[in-house]
C-alpha cells in the first residue's frame, strides 16, 4: 500500500492515543475526581504503556516486517480502544456505588481493573510508530527523514486528539460515544489496510472484532453513566460530570466523584438547615450600621465566585430582598442545570460564565460582599488563594465590603486555613474565623475596614422576633462556631502557591490516622 496511507494511519493512531487518554480521564473523573493525583496517575500510566509499546512494536517490526501484520495491529488497537474503554465505563459504574459506601477493597479492585483495561489499548497504540518507521524506510539514506515525518504526523494527530474530544465530542456525545467513535475510526483505518494485504484471515479476524465491538457498544455503551439512587439528571460538560439527585423535596447538585453537594434547592425555597452556603450570609453583619436608627445592614451588590447552581444568591435574596447578585461560574453546564432544577432564573441574579479570577477583574466594583466557594473537592483553585488575587478582590469591594471564603480542613490540622489567614491578612486589616458545625469547612471573613466580632453578636441579640429564622440561625451558628484567628507563616502568591500539595498532605495524614471511612461523604438514599 502507499506510503501516504501509512502516514494517514500513523496520524489516526496519534489522534486516537490522546483521545483515549482524555476519554479515560473523563471516565475516571466520575468516580475518583480531577485532583492532580488522578491526572498524574493517568498521564503516568499512558507514558508507561507507550514506553512498553515502543519496545514491543520495534521488536515486532524487525521480526514480522509485513504490512498485513502492521494493519492487523492497527485494527486490534482500534478494537481494544472501544472494548476496554467501555469495559472501564461499566467497571466505574460499579465502582461509583462502592465509593459512595466507602468500600475500600472494591474501590482498589475496580481501580486495578481500570489500569489493566487501559494498558492494552495504549500499549498497542505505542507499537504503531516504530512499526511504521520500519515499513516506511525503503532506503537507509532516508531513515532520518521518514522517521521524522512519522513522528511529526503522529504528534499532529495527537494535537487533534487533544482538542477534538475535550472541546467538541465529549460535551456533545459523552465519553462512551467518544470512545466508540475514535476507536471504531482507527479500527476501520486498520481493517482496510489489513483486508488489502492479509487475505481471508484478515477478513475473518476483522469481522470477528467488528462483531465483538458492536456487542460491547450495545451492552456497555448505553444506559446512565452512574446508577445513583434518586438521580434525576446527569450530563458531561467540558469541565465536569454533572449529576442532580432528588431527596424528599430537595434537588442536590453533585459533581464528578459525587462526594460533596455543591448546591441545593428545595421546593418553594425551603432551607432545611444552616449550611456552609448559609454562613456566607453573616458577612455584612461584621460592620456597624451607617445609620444607627436603621440597625439592619444595607447592602446593594453581592458577587459570588463559584456560583454552582445558585444556592448562595438565592439565600441572599431571601434575607436582602433588594440585593442584586452577580454569580460567576466556570462551567456553563452547571449553570444550565441551575436553570432547570435549582430555580436559578431569578431576575436579581446576573450569571457570568467564565473563570472566577478573570471575570472578577471585569466587574464594575463597589460590591458589599464577595463570596468565594469554588471548590473542586477537595481543592481550591490555587489562583483563587494568592495575595495578588485578594488584592484584586479588595479592589472590587466597597469601603465597608467583606469577602467570605470557604476553606477546607481536617480535625487537628488547620494548615490550609492558617495559610489563607496569613495570605488574606496581608491585604485586609481584620479576619474572622468560623467553623461550620458538622462539616470540615471553615469560613474566613475578611473586611476592608477594621471590624469586631462583637458587632455580629450585637446584631444577634437585637434581632426582632419577626426576623427570618434562617438569619437567626446563621448568626447563632456563626457565634457558636467562632474560633481564634491564627495565621501561619505560609504565604500564597502567584509565584508560589502550593495549595494542592498542602491539601494532599492534609487528606493523606487524615486518612492514615483516622481511616478512609472517616472522610465526610454525601448520603444518597
Amino acid at each position: 500500500m502507499s506510503r501516504k496511507y501509512l502516514f494517514f494511519t500513523v496520524f489516526s493512531g496519534g489522534m486516537t492515543t490522546l483521545a483515549i487518554e482524555f476519554t479515560a480521564s473523563r471516565m475516571l473523573q466520575t468516580v475518583y475526581g480531577t485532583s492532580n493525583i488522578v491526572w498524574a496517575n493517568v498521564i503516568g500510566l499512558v507514558l508507561l504503556c507507550l514506553t512498553a509499546g515502543y519496545f514491543i512494536g520495534g521488536r515486532l517490526a524487525d521480526r514480522y516486517p509485513q504490512e498485513h501484520v502492521f494493519y492487523g495491529l492497527v485494527s486490534t488497537a482500534g478494537f481494544s480502544g472501544v472494548f476496554f474503554l467501555l469495559l472501564t465505563s461499566a467497571t466505574l459504574r460499579w465502582g461509583a456505588s462502592q465509593l459512595a459506601s466507602m468500600n475500600v477493597g472494591s474501590i482498589l479492585g475496580s481501580l486495578l481493573i481500570i489500569v489493566l483495561a487501559l494498558f492494552v489499548p495504549i500499549t498497542l497504540l505505542g507499537c504503531l510508530s516504530p512499526f511504521a518507521i520500519r515499513l516506511g524506510v525503503q532506503d537507509i539514506a532516508e531513515a532520518g527523514r521518514v522517521s521524522g515525518q512519522i513522528y511529526a504526523i503522529s504528534t499532529l494527530g495527537s494535537l487533534l486528539g487533544t482538542y477534538l474530544p475535550v472541546l467538541l465530542v465529549i460535551p456533545l456525545a459523552g465519553s462512551r460515544l467518544t470512545a466508540i467513535g475514535f476507536g471504531t475510526f482507527l479500527f476501520l483505518v486498520g481493517a482496510y489496510g489489513w483486508w488489502r494485504n492479509g487475505g481471508p484471515r484478515a477478513i475473518t479476524g476483522s469481522a470477528t472484532m467488528l462483531t465483538l465491538l458492536l456487542t460491547a457498544a450495545i451492552g456497555w455503551g448505553i444506559g446512565p453513566i452512574k446508577q445513583t439512587p434518586t438521580q434525576i439528571y446527569e450530563a458531561e460538560t467540558p469541565y465536569n460530570y454533572v449529576e442532580v439527585v432528588r431527596i424528599e423535596d430537595c434537588n442536590y447538585l453533585l459533581l464528578n466523584e459525587g462526594q460533596a453537594f455543591h448546591s441545593f434547592y428545595c421546593d418553594n425555597g425551603r432551607v432545611p438547615e444552616v449550611s456552609v452556603w448559609s454562613i456566607m450570609l453573616a458577612a455584612p453583619y461584621f460592620n456597624l450600621p451607617e445609620d444607627l436608627a436603621q440597625p439592619e445592614p444595607a447592602i446593594d451588590k453581592v458577587a459570588v465566585i463559584g456560583l454552582a447552581a445558585g444556592t448562595i444568591p438565592k439565600q441572599y435574596i431571601r434575607i436582602f430582598p433588594d440585593v442584586t447578585v452577580t454569580g460567576i461560574e466556570l462551567d456553563g453546564g452547571i449553570v444550565q442545570a441551575g436553570y432547570d432544577f435549582f430555580a436559578l432564573d431569578d431576575p436579581q441574579i446576573e450569571v457570568v460564565v467564565g473563570d472566577g479570577r478573570y471575570e472578577l477583574n471585569r466587574l464594575s466594583g463597589d460590591y458589599d460582599v464577595i463570596t468565594i466557594d469554588a471548590y473542586k473537592v477537595p481543592y481550591i483553585p490555587w489562583h483563587l488563594t494568592t495575595q495578588e488575587f485578594f488584592t484584586e478582590v479588595k479592589a472590587q469591594l466597597s469601603d465597608t465590603g467583606v469577602v467570605a471564603i470557604n476553606v477546607g480542613r481536617v480535625p487537628q490540622d488547620r494548615r490550609l486555613v492558617e495559610a489563607l489567614t496569613h495570605t488574606m491578612g496581608q491585604i485586609f486589616p481584620t479576619i474572622h474565623t468560623v467553623d461550620v458545625p458538622g462539616t470540615l469547612n471553615t469560613v474566613l471573613f475578611a473586611s476592608v475596614q477594621e471590624t469586631d466580632f462583637a458587632v455580629l453578636e450585637a446584631y444577634l441579640t437585637t434581632l426582632p422576633t419577626t426576623a427570618d429564622p434562617l438569619l437567626r440561625g446563621v448568626l447563632q451558628t456563626a457565634v457558636n462556631g467562632r474560633v481564634p484567628t491564627t495565621p501561619s507563616d505560609l504565604l500564597f502568591t502567584d509565584e508560589r502557591a502550593p495549595v494542592e500539595t498542602l491539601i494532599d498532605s492534609l487528606v493523606i495524614r487524615f486518612v492514615l490516622s483516622e481511616g478512609v471511612r472517616s472522610l465526610p461523604r454525601t448520603s444518597i438514599e
